[in-house]
């Protein structure tokens, strides 16, 4: 099965074309093409909806026609417009595209494309749930050998989520950020340091110099009996230190980075572990932005080996861990329950139990 895939949740324009035999348990990934307006964000502090909505009307035909390109599917030279079903139709199956959660004006570009070439293809549409999509970045590649039941961490700018995957089509979400999520945690603290946004990777690299133990922050509901999470007094906690900090230099804020950081990565192992524990799981699998942390990679295989813990960690490569349309081609190749194209809308509420 092959399938052209669709993903403008949020800032980045994305499009890929996967494949999966139908005994295989991993995709083959032909081609993965993201655009960005990431720039025009950073320089605002954050994403402005209308800004990203604009900048990927003009991104969405050139980034699918290059993906068509890349996975062979496309004349690199032709001057064939992708919407005419008269001269031009790609050897796909389907086409996936996000429908939510996201910002609306985003999703709606990338739902009308594909409604839209659908149509002109006369293809059927696979819609997606964004959140599942990060999933299942793990199952990219030859070497995936994930066995279930298994418990997926979700963690991003929007949404901090552990889940129990008994099976392909067995999800039971087990708990979630009350309030700020991790990345969300992290891109408001970077803020308060005058870091560039997105600041979680910035705020990685100055750890690497930081003491962790410099600043002793909260770790919000970390022994919970739950398996939520809150990062928002753990974001009030670093506003009132930066107003106790004199002087900012190049150490201090290093180790804030490194404290906050330390922080952060606490809880989200504690909490990944526990149920894992609880739920005698096979596989860990991570997923969503803050995933490409190599700390958190780092401290939940190190934990998971002092808890004797019998199940194996899974993350995606990094470039796989923030929005791309790979993740929701390889969903869509798990779950590929086509509709028409008149029968998808966007939904920017939509969540795991939708």
């Amino acid at each position: 099965m092959k399938i052209l895939a669709i993903e403008t949740s949020c800032d980045e324009t994305s499009a890929s074309v996967v494949s999966k035999e139908p005994q295989e348990n991993h995709i083959k990934l032909l081609s993965n093409v993201v655009a960005s307006s990431l720039i025009l964000h950073s320089k605002t502090g954050g994403i402005i909806p209308e800004v990203a909505a604009r900048e990927q009307v003009k991104f969405i035909i050139p980034v699918i026609k290059q993906a068509l390109i890349e996975s062979s599917l496309y004349p690199p030279s032709s001057k064939i417009h992708l919407q005419s079903s008269a001269t031009y139709r790609p050897s796909i199956d389907a086409i996936a595209v996000t429908v939510g959660p996201g910002l609306i004006g985003s999703l709606l570009v990338g739902v009308e494309t594909a409604k839209t070439l659908a149509y002109s293809w006369s293809k059927p549409i696979i819609p997606v749930n964004h959140l599942l999509g990060h999933i299942y970045a793990n199952f990219i590649g030859e070497k995936s050998k994930i066995k279930f039941p298994a418990i997926t961490l979700l963690v991003s700018g929007g949404h901090t989520d552990l889940l129990l995957m008994k099976n392909h089509n067995n999800f039971k979400w087990l708990g979630g950020t009350r309030d700020d999520a991790a990345g969300e945690a992290f891109d408001k603290i970077g803020r308060l340091l005058n870091l560039p946004y997105p600041a979680g990777p910035k705020i990685e690299k100055l750890a690497e110099e930081g003491n962790p133990k410099a600043f002793n922050f909260p770790r919000p509901m970390i022994y919970s009996k739950d398996f939520d999470f809150s990062f928002s007094g753990l974001k009030t906690a670093a506003w009132r230190e930066t107003k106790t900090i004199k002087q900012f230099n190049n150490l201090t804020i290093s180790n804030f980075c490194a404290s906050v950081q330390k922080a952060i990565i606490d809880v989200l192992v504690k909490k990944t572990i526990k149920s894992a524990k609880e739920y005698k799981v096979k596989s860990i699998l991570l997923g969503g932005g803050v995933a490409s942390n190599q700390k958190l990679r780092n401290e939940l295989e190190l934990n998971a080996r002092r808890s004797t813990l019998n199940a194996e960690i899974f993350c995606p490569p990094k470039n796989l861990c923030t929005d791309n349309a790979a993740m929701i081609g390889a969903y869509a190749s798990f779950h590929p329950e086509k509709t028409s194209w008149n029968k998808i809308t966007a939904n920017p509420e939509l969540y795991f139990y939708d």
